[in-house]
């Protein structure tokens, strides 16, 4: 079975950027508790990315997987008061994967705006899956930030 190529090209990104990370293959995991007890981690290092759409398109939130996401701080943050999240269709064409394996990445994978909690900054690493559901990435926060240009805000509960 040939791989993913949203995995193939998160792998050159960490490699290309020479970031070390621990790749681990596991049972589906298409929930954020399922894929903290496939990782064998807590639950907080978990990385959940969420799809949302506002008056102005998309963007992507990530998040503490031990957290949950206000949707009145998300509205304000994107200056909307229309928001949902992507649905199925829209989700699978945008980021060529499912939801629940979508990584933790604006540019260069998305060509999307990317805020990240600030909860999620106070672990020293995250784990997320790599593009599909059996496959998990973890690697180092600040590495993982370096890699990033994010908005950082607060919109957990």
């Amino acid at each position: 079975m040939s791989e993913h190529p949203l995995t193939i090209k998160l792998r050159s990104l960490l490699s290309e950027n020479n970031i070390s990370f621990e790749e681990i293959d596991h049972q589906e995991a298409p929930t954020c508790e399922l894929s903290a007890q496939a990782r064998r981690l807590d639950i907080k290092y978990g990385g959940k990315t969420v799809l949302f759409k506002g008056k102005n398109g998309f963007a992507l939130f990530v998040i503490s997987a031990a957290k949950e996401i206000d949707s009145n701080k998300v509205r304000k943050i994107l200056k909307s008061q229309k928001l949902r999240f992507a649905r199925a269709e829209e989700f699978e064409k945008i980021t060529d994967t499912v939801k629940g394996a979508l990584p933790p990445f604006g540019e260069p994978i998305f060509n999307l705006p990317l805020y990240i909690d600030e909860s999620i900054r106070l672990n020293e690493k995250i784990a997320f899956n790599a593009g599909v559901l059996t496959k998990s990435f973890i690697l180092k926060m600040n590495d993982y930030i370096k890699l990033i240009s994010p908005v950082w805000e607060n919109f957990s509960k």
